[in-house]
């Protein structure tokens, strides 16, 4: 089918690894340049405006660049595992805030290096509240990771799944095409602000947009998915997993405590929605084994 054949030339294993590769070189290479403008500014030889200096101010902040660029591959990659179950997007949606949350630590960390005494007790506060945040998500995505494959088990024999499959692979390919529009928007909405003399970056960009358009995918994939397979359990678990990644969206638009408070409640919910789903699954499995 013409929607299978194009998901695999450019969301396939193929396109992933030349992508992957691609990626890795990139960062290695945006890293190495943004650590040469923090060294020819500390040094003296370059100069920014006051709005722009600090993304250069610390070596830290060479930092920044790199997991931008693996942001935006974990983006792709969290796009080509739509169509496997929607335990492992959700997933990989939480490896994304993770490495997000890491990257807002590092920022954090660099204006701390760079701030003066009065002002880092508060910083240190939001620090450590980003820190918990950190773990717990890691946590929540590691727990993912590991029992997908005995939640995807609830939709494997239900009837009609290729053509479930096949719907997902074509939204996909649909998100793909909105991920480069808005990846392009942003990056030149910021570039314009650059030359403007604003240099400020923070979470909001991009994801703040891109996370309000997967949200909207995922309630559709919800509905179409209820069409295939009717269990209340599976319904009202796969709500859960979209209550998390609202709560997600609404933290990545909060700044400070707020927002590492909400993000840690994101994860403890995907945990515990996670975890009823996985003890149900293996109550009908028992049951129907012994049934058998």
């Amino acid at each position: 089918m013409l929607g299978a054949a194009l998901y695999d030339r450019i969301l396939g294993r193929k396109a992933n690894e030349t992508l992957r590769h691609l990626c890795i070189r990139t960062a290695i290479f945006g890293f190495l340049f943004h650590l040469l403008l923090c060294l020819l500014y500390q040094l003296g030889l370059i100069d920014f405006s006051v709005q722009t200096s600090g993304l250069f101010d610390s070596y830290l902040d060479a930092l920044y660049t790199p997991f931008s660029i693996f942001l935006a591959y974990e983006v792709y990659e969290l796009i080509r595992t739509i169509p496997d179950s929607f335990t492992n997007s959700i997933g990989k949606q939480f490896e994304i805030i993770t490495l997000l949350v890491v990257r807002d630590i590092l920022k954090r960390l660099s204006d701390i290096d760079a701030s003066v005494t009065s002002t880092v007790d508060d910083s240190i506060t939001i620090l450590a509240v980003e820190c918990l945040a950190f773990l717990i998500l890691f946590g929540t995505a590691l727990f993912f990771g590991t029992a997908q494959r005995e939640t995807s088990l609830i939709t494997n024999d239900s009837e009609g799944l290729e053509k479930f499959i096949l719907q997902k692979k074509q939204l996909a390919i649909l998100l793909l095409l909105v991920y480069i529009l808005t990846a392009i928007y942003s990056l030149s909405t910021w570039t314009y602000n650059v030359f403007d003399g604003d240099g400020s970056t923070n979470r909001t960009i991009f994801f703040l947009d891109f996370f309000t358009v997967l949200i909207m995918a995922d309630i559709l994939i919800l509905l179409v998915s209820h069409h295939y397979i009717t269990e209340f359990a599976h319904l009202a678990r796969n709500t859960g997993f979209i209550l998390s990644t609202v709560i997600l969206r609404v933290a990545i638009a909060s700044p400070g405590m707020s927002g590492a408070i909400l993000f840690i409640l994101a994860g403890c919910l995907g945990s515990a929605v996670l975890l009823s789903g996985f003890v149900f699954s293996k109550k009908e499995q028992q049951k129907f084994a012994e049934m058998e």
